[in-house]
């Protein structure tokens, strides 16, 4: 599914924030020292994070406003140390329950950037990818009935 018709879904049946502005996005980008690919370009243009199904405190897909991102390491392990996990591991989607849906920045394929389910107990040393994009993320995700559609054996909504 396209990119703009997953946005249109988000927007018109869950719980989008505000759009980030251009300027809000300059400064992530400088903050981070990396690029926001497409997907996610398109989507904090849209809206600067949202929750999935739910609202706040009941919502278990939160997507991370631009101000929220941070390095996985420092937001699971509270450290910035090497051990504690990859530099270019950041936080992307918190699932509400000390887990994360990660970005790995330095795995960028065809533009984009995979990601990955980090449970709280076992990363570092555990971090498998679950999407290749934010757009097969989210889509999955709106199809998930608002499960971990990566844990969850049951088919995924229609």
């Amino acid at each position: 599914m396209a990119m703009d018709s997953l946005l249109a879904e988000v927007s018109r049946l869950h719980f989008p924030r505000p759009p980030a502005t251009p300027t809000q996005i300059a400064a992530f980008e400088a903050r981070v020292g990396w690029n926001l690919d497409a997907d996610l370009r398109a989507f904090y243009l849209r809206c600067d994070g949202c929750t999935l199904f739910e609202t706040l405190p009941d919502a278990k897909y939160r997507v991370l406003p631009l101000d929220e991102i941070q390095r996985a390491r420092r937001a699971i392990r509270g450290s910035d140390e090497e051990e504690d996990g990859e530099a270019s591991h950041y936080t992307l989607v918190d699932m509400q329950d000390t887990n994360f849906v990660l970005l790995d920045v330095a795995a960028a394929k065809n533009g984009r950037y995979p990601l990955l389910d980090a449970f709280h107990e076992t990363y570092p040393d555990e971090a498998p990818r679950i999407a290749s994009s934010f757009a097969e993320f989210l889509e999955k995700a709106l199809r998930s009935g608002n499960r971990s559609f990566w844990l969850s054996s049951g088919p995924l909504e229609e």
